[in-house]
Parts: C-alpha cells; sequence; structure tokens
C-alpha cells in the first residue's frame, strides 16, 4: 500500500543527490545517514484535504511524494530530506513548531528551501 518492498536505482540516486546537496551546509552535528531514509509515491495521499497542496510530505524517516522519484525535482527531494535530518537532530522541537508557528513562516520549511536551493516565501 505504501510501496514496494527494497529501494529501487532511482530511489537511491535521488536520495544521493540530495543528501550531496545537503551535507556541505552541515546544518547539524550528527550527519544524515541514508539507510532509513525511503521515498515513497503515495499519489492517494495528496488527495486528501490537508495534503493536497504539498507535493512532498517528511514523516520521521519517510518522503512521501505525490509524483514518483523519477519526476520528483531534486530541489523537492533535498527539501524533504532537510526535514528527516531536522526530524533526527530535533523531533519534538521540529513538531511542536508547526502547531505553535503554522507553516507558512515556520523557520523549519524556510531553513529547507534554503538547503535546497529554492526561493523563500513571502
Amino acid at each position: 500500500m505504501l510501496g514496494r518492498r527494497g529501494r529501487g536505482r532511482a530511489e537511491l540516486a535521488a536520495l544521493e543527490r540530495a543528501a550531496a546537496r545537503l551535507a556541505p551546509l552541515a546544518l547539524y552535528p550528527e550527519p544524515l545517514p541514508l539507510g532509513r531514509v525511503r521515498i515513497l509515491h503515495v499519489p492517494w495521499l495528496f488527495r486528501l484535504p490537508w495534503f493536497n497542496r504539498f507535493a512532498g510530505y517528511n514523516m520521521g524517516h519517510l518522503i512521501l511524494l505525490r509524483r514518483p522519484v523519477t519526476e520528483a525535482s531534486d530541489q523537492l527531494v533535498a527539501h524533504e530530506l532537510c526535514h528527516v535530518w531536522q526530524d533526527q537532530d530535533h523531533r519534538l522541537r521540529m513538531w511542536l513548531s508547526y502547531v505553535t508557528q503554522g507553516y507558512a513562516r515556520n523557520p523549519h520549511e524556510a531553513e529547507a528551501r534554503r538547503a535546497a536551493g529554492q526561493p523563500a516565501r513571502r
């Protein structure tokens, strides 16, 4: 239901490109291990009201995508992988920030956009 078993070449390649983009930034003291990170294409999830505004979503070590990984931009994967790193470094603080500060002006979103090389939102 959430994805096939094992990671394919496209998934591994996308993760490696994203990790290569994030590693030089050294955002957090612990390196980001990719061993548990999965990218899953779950289009049905993005038809739900809360999720339909997103192209990707992070849940712990899972990166959920609206489109197949072969169609996802490197920026999107890097953005979501940055959230995986944030979650690894300070899970409770990260998730509480969405409750207390919302999404649009959340510092974790701003950091992920900068790290991925995406334009800032106003």
